[in-house]
């Protein structure tokens, strides 16, 4: 863990709103005129990260310093997945617009 002038660095559990758990390489980032943590997620041996998140201060319940074995680890179980994973249904055939209704729509501001 390392808190210098430049902000927080350190491998970290990262617990946000009390709901979700994550862990990886943690650091402050400055952003949109204010703080960032920025959460790269490792899994195993990887090099670099298989996802990067950004949160802000207030959705952090808890950090926990520890170590980049231990980080690591537990990137590859608690790995950043979406609370809900919202899909469209593929168009059956026949029921997609020709080209020419597609441009239509969208040349009026779509079909609102």
């Amino acid at each position: 863990m390392d808190e210098t002038r430049d902000g927080f660095k350190g491998w970290a559990i990262v617990e946000l709103m009390g709901h979700r758990r994550l862990a990886g390489l943690v650091t402050e980032q400055p952003m949109f005129g204010t703080s960032l943590l920025r959460l790269d997620v490792y899994e195993g041996d990887a090099p670099s990260p298989s996802a990067t998140q950004f949160y802000g201060g207030g959705a952090v319940y808890c950090l926990t310093p520890t170590t980049e074995a231990i980080a690591r680890a537990m990137g590859a179980q608690l790995r950043p997945e979406p609370v809900a994973v919202w899909e469209l249904p593929a168009p059956a055939r026949g029921d997609e617009p020709d080209e020419a209704e597609a441009l239509d729509e969208t040349d009026h501001g779509g079909p609102w």
